[in-house]
């Protein structure tokens, strides 16, 4: 089993994250989920292609620099047909997502799960906070009216802030890992130590322009904060609670990165209209999910389901907040 080591483990105690190396295996998992992609890239392509988005559909390029491309020359960031969840807003019945059976085989990987079990025990379930991050270099991204980066950096957050409030005393585990070597340059994430043994702090939706719901620097301790570069097969394993955020992508590559979450099985997932579903179960081996379409269809069924309904609300915060001012 590969488990986390005792310092491993304390040192995620006492500081919110620890870095591991070799969680999963380059060739027979990540290579397969890049391969899979390269499939989805080709129908965005095409699709751009026809409706005379951009002028190529730029096959002979590697995915990085094709991607990139295709994102520079139409102007508009396409995470949606890569990504393995639902957006929080705007559903309808042709949103885009991705649930192929080489990204199921990564999130129920063994060497996965046994490093999530010694920290959340042998009842493992797959949260649906989970997405795909691909984030093309600045110089090169599509930007807003303002000159923003469309999708650019993740701002200072706590994983516990993006779940609604019936998941505050859910045990979730983050786990974070590049399909590429993740890098300073590139834009590894970076952490504040030892931030999770404080409170949720508040964040401020749309705060200074950020991407996304952000807590303000002057509620925690951001001079302390530490780049965690990570190489291909390695991982990034997180407290709910732990301050984090990326940084900018400065160089002339993509990052690619997954972006999960594992609790006990039976704790609330703080997005239930979401599909979670049971990855390892040692007192329930049957109740585990093995079956890469069954995981699409339960996306696909309720992608459908919200298209037809009022769709919640995911964001528990208000920027009207004294701490957002």
């Amino acid at each position: 089993m590969a488990t986390l080591t005792a310092e491993q483990k304390e040192h995620l105690s006492e500081f919110g994250f620890v870095s591991v190396d070799d969680v999963l295996d380059p060739e027979s998992v990540i290579d397969p989920v890049i391969n899979e992609y390269a499939s989805v890239l080709d129908s965005l392509a095409e699709e751009l292609l026809e409706d005379g988005v951009i002028s190529s559909t730029y096959n002979d390029l590697e995915f990085g620099e094709r991607v990139t491309q295709i994102y520079e020359e139409s102007g508009e960031i396409h995470n949606g047909y890569f990504d393995f969840s639902l957006p929080q807003t705007g559903i309808k019945s042709d949103t885009p997502f991705w649930a192929g059976p080489a990204v199921f085989k990564a999130l129920t990987a063994p060497t996965l799960l046994d490093s999530v079990e010694s920290v959340v025990g042998p009842e493992i379930y797959s949260n649906p906070v989970q997405h795909v991050r691909i984030k093309v270099p600045e110089s090169r991204a599509p930007r807003d009216e303002s000159g923003n980066v469309k999708f650019g950096v993740t701002p200072w957050h706590q994983d516990n802030g993006v779940v609604n409030p019936e998941a505050d005393e859910t045990d979730i585990l983050t786990v974070w890992f590049p399909l590429m070597d993740a890098s300073v340059e590139n834009g590894c994430l970076q952490v504040v130590p030892g931030s999770h043994t404080g409170q949720l702090l508040t964040h401020c939706p749309g705060y200074k322009q950020a991407m996304g719901a952000t807590i303000p620097t002057d509620m925690f301790a951001e001079n302390t904060a530490m780049p965690v570069p990570i190489k291909k097969g390695g991982a990034l394993f997180l407290d709910k609670l732990t301050v984090h955020s990326s940084l900018p992508n400065v160089s002339e590559r993509i990052r690619w990165s997954f972006d999960l979450r594992y609790h006990p099985v039976g704790q609330p997932t703080g997005r239930s209209v979401f599909p979670g579903f049971v990855a390892r179960s040692r007192s329930n081996p049957q109740s585990e999910l093995h079956d890469p379409n069954h995981w699409y269809l339960m996306w696909k069924e309720t992608r459908d389901a919200l298209a037809r309904s009022e769709q919640p609300q995911f964001n528990r915060w208000d920027i009207d907040d004294p701490a957002c001012a």
